[in-house]
């Protein structure tokens, strides 16, 4: 079963969010692509449990996750 949920964010597009109901251990409740996740941007922020961790995208185009 597959349901979409969209998020407003100020002044850009509404991504579509795909949330499945599987089994967790053999794959994620929600599944994002990068484009989704970054929004034109080559750098994010994240908040987890009160940390700032910035999530980018390097030259090569992989993902790099830093505290």
């Amino acid at each position: 079963m597959m349901q979409t949920m969209s998020a407003k964010h100020a002044g850009q597009k509404t991504p579509s969010v795909s949330t499945v109901h599987a089994d967790h251990s053999t794959s994620p409740a929600v599944s994002l692509t990068t484009e989704q996740l970054f929004a034109g941007a080559r750098e994010i922020a994240l908040l987890h449990n009160g940390r700032q961790y910035r999530l980018r995208i390097t030259q090569q185009g992989k993902l790099l996750l830093t505290a």
